[in-house]
């Protein structure tokens, strides 16, 4: 089972300097990927807008931005976003971004994406919010076209190109991972559609895991694709009914461990770790996060060898 960290974006507070030895440890201590979270900017909460997930003040560096520094200064750790929010940005332009950062790496781009959720952000991006689920799936067959073809046609409802090109063409070529995030149905059916993999989420409310993944499945069967070809990852959270095991759950690397050991036997190939609990536990400088980084991949690693 792989394992990967989601960058702590708040660590940009050490300068460049931190952040490339964080991001330096990350690959030494052994884990497989460097994963980013994405947004644009965030919305303050207004007498029409109800206050967002996120605080609107939380520091968020752009993914790609990140992910490029990252590839200058490593060798072999996957790269990822988990998720880009692809609707709210020109597609074209992602799939430029996208296919420099893997030739760049060597192949290492793993690429997540997802509708969104947050309608300001779009409307900052001059994006439609409305349509951003169909032209998701559009925007999808475009970068994997310019991704592959010599001459790019496509002759979409929200996007066109009239026989153009782009050059150099990836390293991974039209092959480069794209694993969709959501929940919904519609996000399941664009998993089996448009998707070499789901990044699962587990928050309060939602349906269990286990639901989630018979519904992914059955969606997976009824388009006509085989389930076991969904390769899947989910972040290392208890499980959203688990109330009493949420505020010490990464204070303890064996309750991480045993939650990655629930995961595998569901038949999740990777799992990632959010620093920003971490950060919370006061692990709040770049030696300090290292450090504990370093003890839950010694618990966890040797356990969820395959």
């Amino acid at each position: 089972m792989k394992i990967s960290v989601v960058f702590p974006n708040v660590l940009y507070r050490e300068g460049p300097e931190g952040v490339l030895k964080l991001i330096k440890a990350i690959e030494a201590i052994g884990y497989d990927e460097l994963d980013m979270f994405d947004h644009v900017v965030m919305g303050h909460p207004t007498e029409t807008r109800r206050k967002p997930f996120y605080s609107p003040t939380m520091p968020i560096l752009e993914a790609f931005m990140v992910l490029s520094y990252a590839a200058a200064a490593t060798t072999k750790i996957g790269l990822g976003v988990g998720v880009l929010v692809l609707p709210q940005r020109q597609p074209t332009l992602v799939a430029k971004q996208v296919s420099t950062l893997d030739t760049l790496s060597g192949g290492r781009v793993r690429l997540g994406l997802g509708i969104g959720w947050q309608r300001s952000e779009f409307e900052a991006l001059g994006e439609d919010y409305d349509t951003r689920g169909r032209r998701m799936d559009e925007a999808i067959d475009l970068m994997r076209a310019y991704w592959q073809d010599e001459h790019v046609n496509f002759d979409g409802t929200y996007y066109q190109a009239n026989d153009m090109a782009m050059e150099p063409k990836p390293p991974q070529g039209a092959s480069i991972p794209i694993w969709i995030g959501g929940t919904w149905p519609k996000s399941l059916k664009r998993v089996v559609t448009h998707g070499d993999g789901w990044l699962g989420m587990n928050a309060p409310g939602d349906p269990p895991l286990a639901e989630k993944l018979a519904s992914l499945y059955q969606f997976a069967e009824e388009l006509g694709r085989d389930p076991a070809t969904i390769r899947l990852q989910m972040g290392l959270s208890p499980d959203a009914l688990d109330r009493e095991k949420r505020t010490r759950f990464y204070a303890e690397p064996q309750l991480l461990l045993d939650r990655a050991l629930q995961l595998k036997e569901m038949g999740f190939e990777q799992t990632s770790i959010d620093c920003v609990p971490i950060f919370q536990q006061g692990y709040r400088t770049s030696d300090a996060m290292i450090e504990y980084l370093a003890q839950i991949h010694e618990t966890l690693a040797p356990a969820l060898a395959d």
